[in-house]
């Protein structure tokens, strides 16, 4: 009963209305000054444009990639005067675009991944629908959907997320290592999207603020949610010396104290070099099928962005939705892996933490952030905790692709087969 209720495609339909119905109210209605507030930026930024003020990139730097600009404008054609108006336009954009992935997902794999994905947008709430991160998740599941048998179309889509939000980016490192011609089928794809888009931004006048996205947070200090931040933040409940400000330029909160500015400048630096490691690892572990070294390389890839990073916004979680709905949807009814390969019960698990991973963001943020701001120990104990979970995910994903290194071990044939074949009787 419960599995025929789950393969029922009205009823995935129903519940994805419900899901993004219930998201945009919360958003919109319930709580928009906590959830939906970069919405009033989107608004403001391209409404400035619109009405004779500058443009980001095309006349000043700008903190997103300029393809940031095409989502924030799509709403416009409904308002850039009202807040209530845009918002509700920028929940319709995201819900095309979720129905469109939530189809692929279907087609390819059955509905599993797609209940699993309108499960995890209810348990991480209106941030899964109110930022920049959310018009790319759904391109991020097509793209790697498609990596398989139209790796060019998953490189170009890919590169195409990137200028809107730079975290899918990352996904073309995987991508690279699994695929057996990498320049023809990945690098030269992603280089024709970059070399149209500096085309375009050359045409508008604005060429030299194209990159300006990669140098305009790097004042940036130790945000308060970020998990290396955990430290100061448990710390700051029983001493002082250890504040939370906000940063007026960007509108974010950050920690300060004994050893923060260190820290943030050195996760400058060991960003990169982390997300160098993933990839050697994912490059090492060629004994893994190449699907799964695509979608454990990319969960890993995105985890940490997230882990080591200064950063921490509770939108970055929904980086996470991708890998794990495609491996959802692909591996759900196939056979078992070898034995360096990962179970359905490793995939299982993994669902689940995010899932937690995702509730537990939602607590934090919106319903009780000023709690965190405040010190209360039991928001403070749930980000830790949400915190400690993405360090164990990443631990997690780290030892599936380093068993992808090791050679399979040979079985030898089973007894049953070996007594089967002795016994067969010939035709007389």
């Amino acid at each position: 009963m419960a599995s025929r209720w789950v393969d029922s495609r009205p009823a995935l339909w129903v519940a994805f209305v419900v899901a993004h119905g219930w998201l945009t109210l919360v958003g919109v209605v319930l709580v928009p000054r906590q959830a939906f507030f970069d919405l009033v930026l989107y608004r403001a930024w391209v409404g400035a444009g619109l009405h004779g003020g500058p443009w980001p990139v095309f006349d000043a730097p700008f903190v997103y990639p300029v393809g940031a600009l095409v989502p924030m404008l799509l709403p416009a054609v409904i308002s850039t005067t009202s807040t209530v108006a845009y918002a509700l336009g920028w929940c319709a954009l995201v819900s095309c675009l979720d129905a469109i992935a939530v189809r692929a997902l279907v087609r390819r794999g059955g509905a599993r991944g797609a209940w699993w994905w309108l499960g995890f947008l209810v348990l991480l709430g209106p941030v899964a629908m109110g930022r920049l991160d959310a018009v790319v998740t759904p391109v991020i599941i097509v793209a790697l959907l498609a990596a398989a048998a139209r790796p060019r179309v998953a490189a170009a889509a890919l590169t195409v997320a990137a200028w809107v939000k730079v975290a899918p980016g990352v996904l073309l490192i995987p991508l690279i290592l699994i695929v057996r011609r990498p320049v023809r089928e990945v690098i030269v794809p992603a280089a024709l999207v970059c070399a149209g888009v500096a085309g375009v931004v050359a045409a508008g006048g604005g060429l030299r603020n194209v990159s300006s996205f990669l140098t305009a947070q790097d004042s940036r200090g130790l945000q308060v949610e970020a998990v290396v931040a955990s430290p100061w933040t448990l710390a700051a409940l029983g001493r002082g010396g250890i504040s939370i400000l906000l940063n007026h330029k960007l509108s974010t909160w950050e920690i300060t104290g004994p050893g923060t500015a260190t820290t943030a400048r050195a996760l400058d630096l060991l960003l990169p070099l982390a997300v160098a490691g993933l990839a050697l690892l994912v490059w090492r572990s060629r004994h893994l099928r190449a699907s799964d070294r695509l979608l454990w390389g990319s969960l890993g890839a995105l985890i940490v962005l997230i882990v080591v990073n200064k950063v921490g916004s509770p939108q970055y979680i929904g980086w996470l939705a991708p890998p794990v709905v495609v491996a959802l949807a692909l591996g759900g009814d196939g056979p078992e892996p070898d034995a360096n390969g990962p179970s359905r019960a490793a995939l299982a698990r993994v669902a689940g933490a995010v899932w937690g991973i995702a509730a537990l963001t939602q607590v934090v943020f919106p319903f009780d952030y000023r709690g965190l701001l405040d010190g209360h120990v039991l928001i403070t104990g749930t980000l830790v905790a949400r915190n400690l979970a993405l360090v164990a995910l990443l631990v997690g994903v780290v030892v599936v692709l380093a068993r992808g290194a090791r050679p399979p071990a040979e079985s030898a044939p089973a007894p049953s087969a070996t007594h089967r074949t002795a016994t067969v009787r010939l035709p007389s």
